[in-house]
């Protein structure tokens, strides 16, 4: 009996201890939901209300690009893209496996697999777990195809949603380009650096060009539509609508006729002097101003590319072709804001200098035989006798070397700079470079960097055979002593040669005097310079955005002609200038008779021809028009051209043509649709004639009115005497005849490639051989992240 009451006790506390148990966890569920009902409920309200609602971003059209006249240069077009709301759910990874299977062959992801796919949209949500039920950017520019299989299959899909957003649209295809620059997906890295200006994965924004500098007007406001959802994440009810704002639009200071009627010409112009045999030339650039404003009424960079390749939906492999062919031509750079040695186009820089400063007076002439002292003219003979006008009409290599001595450099480099040359301009486009106008400064600084490199590389050479003598003995040491010297013989030579290039020497300044040497400077600028020669002496900063205008027509910004200043040169020098290049267009014997020959309207111009080492010449040609009462001013740039007054002339002709042919046409005028321009061909360069040359012109192969045509010619190289100074092109600058000895001789030889970086050199090179600084070929203006980077697109 009394061991069951013991047991009876046993089970009564047992039951205590459970009963206890239970109203604790009662207590502590109670005391739970409480909380939860009564602290966290506004908390769980709102993650039940997220569960079935979304918030879809609707994506703000970029402003619009328009040039002067109101037509749309650059547009928007809508595209699909494919989102994905991350909802937290347990068959996720069964829908991006199958997600990623409708995907394949999509632009976002081509040359994926499946599983790469899969990958990478786990990548992208991961990025935005934190943001959960707001649709994550996976898919876009995706096919209608893809959306119908989508739409057929979104019971399968819960989350994945399928909106409109607006992209680029190019309604003439490459018409200025790449001046407009491009728009594309931001990364990560510039993600992260603008942060704080509401930019979100997946925006994108300008990559390059107009559309990069102006970015801040372009962008628009993103909108957002708050949806109810169902179980599968697909919309069913629109809650509210907060509509996107458009971005701003540019009004430019171009004109599309004219852009249109530059690219062209330049175009044919390439294509024309290579057939005439001078195969290196593919590039070149273009650029016409508004004399009395500084607007740019053109700015052409040849050869261009299809900006839709950003926009369409290309396969891998059509992909990897276009930014191949891109990264082959450079044709990202913008070669109007690149750097040229100038030829002959800069002497009436000196020609100013030489009068203002008194060096000379206007009836200054010398007797050109054709040679000074070791210099020979492009002329054989000489042109006689030559006073200012008649040597900027004859571009007379011997007058302007005679008054580049009485010059010297430092006053050359004096008026260079007055006309805004080796300075930037101010142009509102990433990557103008200011140029570089030479000097000894200049000079030694360039070639100080390269002896310094040779001098280490002698030290680092005894260094090491000092080490290796320590340790020989008597009998190895005369062999060490003659091996070092055999290594060290040819850096010595080397190393005094670029010593002796450190000091600035007379055929510097020859060469700086036409043009040559170390002088270069962009088209634009070039053109710019002409401009204040035109209209009297006033230096306008150059620019391309008239106004900005707001969606609803309101105008957010004006711009309008700025003064950069107004030359310290006399009106009566620069009657002198205008003089001399409106004789340059006359005939029997101006240079650029031939090719302005038969115009109804006159003009003033110069022609330039500058050499380039181990290439054909680059052709060069400024003008202004009418030389009266003068509007535009241009340049243009042909690459390994030949002669100034053919390659460069024939299309300055062409667009003087079209400018004042076009005067009074339709705002479209001579303007096609980009799907015409596609059959054409004009993403490669092909010319589409849309403005002929007037009636009964023809490029002139001839120098000046001689009629006699000059045979190609590639430079001899630096260290080698030029045969015949009968071979020399228009405007060029040789070097020593043959059996030329004095040691001031130099070629005069700019720079090999296209387009010139600061990193290279002078090329000139002392008689005794000489030395030239590091330097690559073909155009070689530094593209930044260009050249490597390809944008997202």
């Amino acid at each position: 009996m009394a061991t069951n009451g013991v047991t009876a006790k046993r089970l009564e506390k047992k039951l205590q201890v459970l009963l206890g148990l239970v109203i604790a966890a009662f207590a502590v569920l109670f005391i739970r939901l409480a909380y939860l009902q009564l602290v966290e409920a506004d908390k769980y309200q709102m993650m039940a209300q997220q569960n079935h609602l979304r918030l879809i971003p609707i994506m703000a059209p970029r402003g619009e690009i328009l040039d002067r006249n109101g037509v749309r240069i650059v547009g928007n077009q809508p595209v699909y893209t494919i989102s994905f709301a991350y909802l937290g759910i347990k068959d996720t990874d069964r829908v991006i496996a199958r997600l990623a299977r409708i995907l394949v062959g999509e632009k976002t992801f081509q040359g994926m697999s499946v599983a790469e796919i899969e990958q990478e949209i786990h990548k992208k949500l991961n990025e935005q777990k934190l943001r959960l039920y707001e649709p994550v950017p996976i898919a876009d520019k995706v096919s209608s195809e893809t959306v119908s299989r989508i739409e057929e299959q979104r019971l399968e899909l819960p989350g994945v949603l399928i909106d409109v957003r607006p992209v680029r649209h190019y309604p003439y295809g490459d018409l200025l380009v790449p001046t407009l620059g491009y728009v594309g997906i931001m990364d990560q890295k510039e993600l992260e650096e603008n942060k704080d200006k509401g930019y979100r994965l997946g925006d994108s924004w300008g990559k390059d060009g107009l559309e990069k500098s102006f970015e801040s007007y372009l962008r628009g406001q993103r909108g957002a539509r708050q949806v109810e959802v169902d179980a599968q994440g697909q919309p069913v009810r629109d809650l509210g609508v907060k509509e996107p704002v458009p971005g701003n639009n540019l009004v430019l200071t171009i004109d599309a006729r004219l852009q249109r009627a530059v690219q062209d010409a330049l175009a044919r112009g390439i294509a024309r002097v290579q057939k005439e045999g001078y195969s290196q030339a593919r590039a070149g650039a273009a650029v016409v101003l508004d004399v009395h404003t500084g607007e740019i009424l053109a700015l052409a960079s040849h050869p261009t590319y299809d900006p839709t390749i950003f926009t369409r939906d290309l396969s891998r492999k059509e992909w990897n072709a276009a930014w191949a062919k891109i990264t082959r031509d450079q044709s990202l750079l913008n070669r109007a804001i690149a750097l040229y040695p100038p030829g002959s186009t800069f002497k009436m820089v000196v020609a100013a200098a030489a009068l203002e400063l008194g060096k000379i007076t206007p009836q200054f002439a010398i007797n050109d035989t054709g040679r000074y002292k070791y210099k020979v003219d492009w002329k054989p003979g000489g042109h006689g006798r030559v006073d200012v006008v008649r040597a900027l009409k004859v571009s007379c290599d011997t007058f302007f070397w005679t008054v580049g001595v009485m010059l010297g450099p430092e006053s050359i480099a004096r008026y260079a700079r007055e006309f805004g040359l080796g300075q930037k301009t101010g142009l509102e486009l990433p990557g103008e470079h200011a140029g570089r106008i030479p000097g000894p400064e200049q000079k030694y600084n360039l070639w100080k960097p390269l002896l310094d490199s040779v001098q280490k590389q002698m030290d680092d050479i005894r260094k090491e055979y000092e080490k290796r003598l320590a340790g020989a003995g008597e009998g190895e040491k005369a062999a060490l002593e003659r091996e070092m010297n055999r290594r060290l013989a040819p850096l010595q030579d080397r190393y005094n040669k670029i010593e002796w290039e450190l000091k600035w020497r007379e055929y510097d300044t020859l060469d700086m005097a036409i043009g040559q040497g170390n002088n270069y400077y962009t088209p634009l600028q070039l053109a710019n310079y002409v401009a204040a020669i035109a209209n009297g002496g006033v230096l306008y900063k150059p620019y391309l955005v008239k106004k900005v205008v707001a969606p609803d027509g309101q105008t957010v910004a004006q711009f309008s002609p700025q003064e950069i200043r107004r030359v310290n040169v006399s009106s009566r020098t620069l009657e002198i200038l205008r003089q001399g290049m409106h004789e340059v267009t006359l005939p029997p014997d101006g240079t650029a008779a031939g090719v302005l020959a038969g115009t109804g309207y006159s003009s003033a111009a110069k022609t330039g021809t500058a050499e380039v080492h181990g290439h054909d010449n680059h052709a060069l040609f400024v003008a202004f028009a009418p030389y009266e009462k003068p509007e535009v001013a241009l340049a243009v740039v042909v690459e390994y051209g030949g002669q100034g007054s053919s390659a460069a002339g024939s299309v300055a002709r062409e667009i003087l043509d079209a400018y004042f042919d076009l005067k009074n046409a339709p705002p479209t005028a001579g303007l096609s649709a980009a799907g015409e321009q596609a059959k054409e061909g004009q993403a490669t360069g092909t010319v589409h004639g849309v403005h002929a040359p007037s009636p009964g012109f023809q490029p002139p192969r001839s120098t000046g009115g001689s009629g006699n045509v000059q045979p190609r010619r590639t430079t001899a190289p630096a260290d080698v005497p030029v045969a015949s100074p009968g071979r020399q092109g228009q405007d060029s600058s040789p070097g020593p005849p043959a059996g030329g000895s004095t040691p001031d001789a130099g070629t005069g030889e700019s720079p090999p490639g296209g387009v010139q970086t600061p990193a290279q050199g002078s090329r000139q090179a002392p008689a005794n051989g000489g030395v030239q600084p590091p330097a690559n070929g073909g155009a070689q203006e530094p593209l930044d992240d260009r050249a490597n980077h390809q944008p997202n697109g």
